[in-house]
Order: C-alpha cells, then structure tokens, then sequence
C-alpha cells in the first residue's frame, strides 16, 4: 500500500463514503458516536425509506448526530470537537429520474479558521453529499489506486464523483471549491458568510443541473446522500442542525 497516499485517503473515505454498501464498515450507534433518527427523518423517495447509518473514519474521532425536537421540527443535531464523521444512507436513482434534492439546516456559528480550498482548513459545520457512480475507466490511475485502497481499508470503493452542498466563509453561493485533494470531490456553495447564521434556511437544488454545473458533464447513477460535520483539520468545534433530506422524482416536479 502507498503510504504517501493514505491521508488523502483518509479524508475521502470521510466526504466521499456516501456509496453505501449494505453491510459493509458502518459502525452501529452508540452514545460516543452517533444515534440513528427515527422514522420521521428518513429519506424520502421514489425508491421509498432507507436507513441514515453512521460511518466513523479509521483513525478519526467521530463527531455526534443525535436526534432532537428542534424549533417544533424533526432534526439532527450534529456535534464535532476535532472530529469528523457521516450519517448516510444508500440510493439508486437513475439520471433520468434525478430531480431536487430539498434539505434544511441551521447553524449557529462558522468555524472561523475554515476554508474548504486548502488541505489543512477543509472543515465545515454542515455539508450535504450526493455520491455518484459513473464510467470508472474515465478516472484518473492516481484516483483508481486511492479507490482500490479504501475498498481494502473499508470495504467500499470511492464514489466516481462526490458533489457537496456547503456553507462557505467567504465565497458567494454558487462557487464551485474544487477539493485540494481530488478532483472528484466537488463543493458547490449554496450559503455564505455570517448574515443568515442562527435562523433555519431551506433549500431546493437541482440535482441534475448542480452536478452539470459543477463537473461539466451529465450524472451517472445517484447512489448514496450522506450529512457530514467535521472540524479535525482545524481542530475546532462546531455544532448545526438538520432538517430532513427528501428526494423528489424529476416527474413530481414537473
């Protein structure tokens, strides 16, 4: 194995490891990592209800999801000190049927040191990521290689492509943040900056036009969403909490 490799690993395993194999490296719920929601917060699609597992990093201290009433709503609230985890479930959408994707979430405060470019500062309080398979012979031997890794260190390969919806410091909604570490983890920013900090925002993404916009291509098959909050690179907390994640057929919103 490629050591030189393996904390580039390590970080996409974290942001990239919404594919879902049932069975494979999730860990089950505990009061030190995270508490499983209820029905109420699973996923909602033409594909019907999944579970939302947990999956803790190797090495990685986890960060809490726990559910909450929150402001009379169903949430997650999720918890990181120098840490960094998922709560993630496993879908099979097809690109012709890829519709919205609708999400809520509220955060309290930012993380000040935080900035999703660099290696070092790439942390945030809320990110929602959509996994996709897509045609392998396509990626890069460097990234190949690194998928080969984790499915010997997890189980699961790394998605093809990983489109994140994020908070940003200073960068205006619609930006696209490449990862320093690969090319196949992209963050599109739908909130920036402090003005609408401690108050519930809702959103309703184009999941087809978004990956479109952010990888310049047509998706392959949408595989898994996962909720990821993390500060282990800036060795900071944070905390947010999030609404339901609901999947809406291209045909219902028409």
């Amino acid at each position: 194995m490629n050591r030189t490799l393996l904390p580039t690993l390590t970080w996409l395993v974290a942001a990239a490891a919404a594919v879902l194999a049932s069975g494979c490296s999730s860990v089950p719920p505990s009061a030190s990592t995270t508490v499983a929601p209820p029905s109420p917060w699973a996923i909602q699609s033409m594909v019907g209800d999944s579970a939302w597992l947990p999956f803790v990093l190797p090495g990685k201290r986890a960060s809490t999801f726990t559910y909450v009433r929150k402001d009379g709503r169903d949430t997650i609230r999720a918890s990181a000190d120098s840490s960094a985890s998922m709560l993630r479930t496993a879908v099979r959408i097809e690109p012709a049927a890829q519709g919205k994707v609708r999400f809520s979430w509220k955060v309290p405060a930012l993380i000040a040191e935080a900035d999703m470019a660099l290696r070092d500062q790439d942390d945030s309080p809320v990110r929602i990521v959509l996994a996709f398979d897509g045609d392998r012979s396509r990626l890069s031997p460097r990234f190949q290689s690194m998928s080969e890794m984790a499915r010997a260190l997890t189980g699961e390969e790394l998605p093809y492509a990983t489109l994140m919806y994020v908070w940003c410091n200073k960068r205006e909604p619609g930006s696209v943040i490449i990862n320093p570490r690969t090319d196949r983890i992209r963050k599109l920013v739908v909130e920036s900056g402090v003005r609408n900090l401690n108050q519930w925002l809702e959103y309703q993404r184009d999941v087809r036009a978004d990956y479109v916009k952010v990888f310049g291509e047509d998706p392959g098959t949408l595989i898994g969403i996962g909720i990821m909050t993390d500060s282990d690179n800036t060795g900071s907390s944070t905390a947010a909490w999030y609404g339901p994640v609901r999947m809406v057929s291209s045909a219902a919103v028409r």
